[in-house]
């Protein structure tokens, strides 16, 4: 898992499949935000949707995974992940406890208006 992608060798980039899990958890960590934002502006109000935790877990454990399983073996990285990945477990709980595992939906309601 190590080793560079062969296949990639022809485009000039060296990646490994753990620097590919890496890259795809830290993509998926930034990319929560643009989540936050379209649902607060959809919503017109600040909200986090369930899909950012979802993302932020997910993302959190990928890099972490990345820091702990790959020979980059980062300490740095680890603690870096390792709070996100538990507050984001939380966060997703709450939410879970709070609203159900299925948010009910509202007539002329989105599901970002049940969030406030």
């Amino acid at each position: 898992m190590n080793a560079p992608i062969a296949w990639l060798a022809w485009t000039g980039l060296h990646l490994s499949p753990w620097k590919l899990i890496g890259l795809t958890g830290a993509s998926m960590f930034g990319a929560r935000w643009l989540v936050q934002v379209l649902a607060s502006r959809r919503a017109q109000k600040p909200v986090i949707p369930r899909a950012f935790w979802y993302m932020s877990l997910t993302g959190s454990a990928m890099t972490l995974a990345y820091f702990t399983l790959s020979a980059k073996q980062d300490a740095v990285g680890v603690l870096q992940n390792l709070l996100p990945t538990f507050t984001a477990a939380y966060s997703l709980w709450l939410d879970i406890r709070h609203h159900g595992w299925r948010r009910q939906q509202v007539p002329g309601r989105t599901e970002t208006d049940l969030e406030g």
